[in-house]
């Protein structure tokens, strides 16, 4: 799509080093989340134009201080959204029926401690008619719902910036559609009644759930983490596996990364994955496309 626009294209790999000197000429750069567009890259970067982010979140670039130098700045909020809501219903039925564990012990025990296993495997639970807690109700957070909804579940949402969503429920092959309005609410509400929790927020200053919030949870509660490592804190997190406040955990993004710390990777109430919540081969056609023709549009218009 650029190259038929007339932009030409450069995928040649540049260390993170080698950014401020090998992008001097570039008019537009596209990055995912590994890589750091900061004001000093900016700087050093005179002819720069247009900066993509392909995905949601923007805290690897100083978005504000591009904006005031007269730079675009664009993300693809939508194209990724079913994707990382699939994902947490992955981790949420990983969780919900011991998958995790069993695909850690079967290969060491199947053969011997089979019988002992498909008993362990059996308080697993179904999803059906519990609730999912929804922290962060924008287009990623509304597909959640959108999806919880149709497995039978409740859905309890906070947002302070949501009041209300409108959830279009639609059957393939259907001729009607079901409209189900959410209202949002407290998140001590969502602490309180949720069984699952789930957080589509940007990076937080400060964790949203830690140690303090602990005692607000509902026992055996299942965290699902696929925003930012440090949304929840990760010792709060542990503690409260330990205490069994915490019923178990999904994870996809962790503090530290590319290194997440080993109690974290180990744990066997833990179903993880490495930072690949909007990464599946439909989110990555659907996000090129969208930032294709956003930064044709820049350019068309500037």
């Amino acid at each position: 799509m650029l190259e038929a626009a007339g932009i030409e294209v450069v995928t040649t790999h540049y260390t993170a080093e080698e950014l401020p000197e090998k992008l001097k000429d570039f008019d537009g750069i596209t990055v995912r989340s590994a890589t750091q567009v900061r004001q000093a890259l900016i700087d050093a970067c005179p002819n720069l134009k247009v900066i993509g982010r392909g995905g949601v979140g923007m805290d690897n670039i100083d978005v504000a201080y591009a904006k005031q130098k007269g730079i675009g700045v664009y993300n693809t909020p939508a194209a990724s959204s079913r994707s990382v809501a699939e994902l947490v219903f992955a981790h949420a039925f990983s969780i919900a029926r011991l998958l995790q564990v069993m695909n850690r012990a079967m290969p060491v025990n199947g053969q011997t401690e089979f019988a002992k296993l498909k008993k362990q495997a059996s308080d697993g639970s179904e999803l059906l008619g519990k609730t999912i807690g929804i922290i962060g109700f924008g287009r990623i957070g509304q597909e959640v719902a959108r999806m919880a909804l149709g497995l039978g579940m409740h859905v309890v949402a906070t947002d302070p910036f949501v009041k209300e969503a409108n959830i279009v429920i639609s059957v393939s092959g259907a001729t009607s559609s079901l409209n189900v309005p959410i209202q949002t609410t407290d998140v001590q509400a969502v602490f309180k009644q949720a069984d699952i929790i789930t957080i589509h927020i940007p990076k937080a200053d400060n964790p949203v759930i830690g140690l303090d919030e602990l005692n607000q949870l509902k026992k055996g509660v299942i965290l699902i983490n696929t925003a930012r490592g440090g949304v929840f804190d990760e010792d709060a997190l542990l503690n409260g596996l330990a205490s069994g406040v915490i019923g178990g955990a999904g994870i996809d993004v962790f503090v530290g990364e590319p290194t997440p710390r080993m109690e974290i990777l180990s744990h066997p109430k833990i179903s993880l994955s490495p930072h690949v919540g909007g990464s599946t081969l439909e989110a990555q056609e659907n996000v090129g496309k969208e930032l294709a023709g956003l930064i044709i549009n820049h350019f068309k218009n500037n």
